[in-house]
């Protein structure tokens, strides 16, 4: 009796942890992100001063000053996407090329942060739109995985049809593997690019939605 008790309060308690858990763990999620912006760009960093000097002209206070030099910097933006809107994205990209990009370590690091920015950016990156999301199954029925299909096209390999997948890597989805696997492996996802870039970079804290496993388009097989 007392055991089934016991069982009963842990099972209802259980259910309160598991209907909580989501909100804390999105909480949890949002408190890392602020404080990785606050290590980075808050009011004690560099850049951080740097937005309070902007700001200092309006005010005195020092949070408030980083604030309005905040404000400043955000609305600084639109006018530079005008200007990039009216051509100044080649010679922008011209000084980088002849700056960051030939630095060493620091280019490493921009040309990281560049091709990731290049993923989300559909103007800048059109081909990456034409890529279709697909669930591969290893195996037939094994393990499933995220990918993106380069092209609706298969190879023959040995007399069977194989398809190109490109599978990215979290949380920044800007490397990963080329894989070539048998065609009847993979199922279309319904999804667009946008939605599973952002699995990836959440790291699987952002849910695939409803599966499509509905069978994949006829093949064309080019030799």
């Amino acid at each position: 009796m007392i055991r089934s008790s016991l069982k009963s309060v842990v099972t209802t308690w259980l259910t309160g942890l598991l209907a909580l858990l989501p909100l804390v763990l999105t909480l949890a999620l949002l408190a890392w992100i602020f404080s990785l912006l606050n290590r980075l760009v808050g009011p004690s960093t560099l850049i951080g001063q740097l937005f309070a000097v902007l700001g200092q002209p309006f005010s005195s206070n020092g949070y408030m000053a980083y604030l309005l030099g905040s404000l400043v910097l955000l609305a600084s933006l639109y006018p530079l996407g005008l200007a990039v809107q009216l051509g100044l994205r080649r010679p922008l990209s011209w000084l980088l090329d002849r700056t960051l990009r030939r630095t060493p370590l620091i280019g490493n690091f921009y040309n990281l942060a560049d091709r990731f920015v290049g993923l989300l950016d559909k103007s800048k990156n059109p081909d990456i739109t034409t890529m279709a999301p697909v669930w591969c199954f290893f195996g037939g029925d094994g393990a499933a995985v995220l990918a993106l299909r380069p092209s609706s096209e298969a190879v023959e390999l040995e007399g069977r049809a194989y398809c190109a997948i490109l599978i990215p890597t979290a949380p920044i989805p800007v490397g990963g593997g080329l894989l070539y696997v048998p065609q009847e492996w993979i199922r279309p996802a319904e999804m667009g690019v946008d939605q599973l870039t952002s699995i990836y970079v959440s790291m699987g804290l952002t849910p695939p939605g409803r599966r499509n496993v509905e069978q994949s388009p006829p093949v064309v097989i080019k030799p």
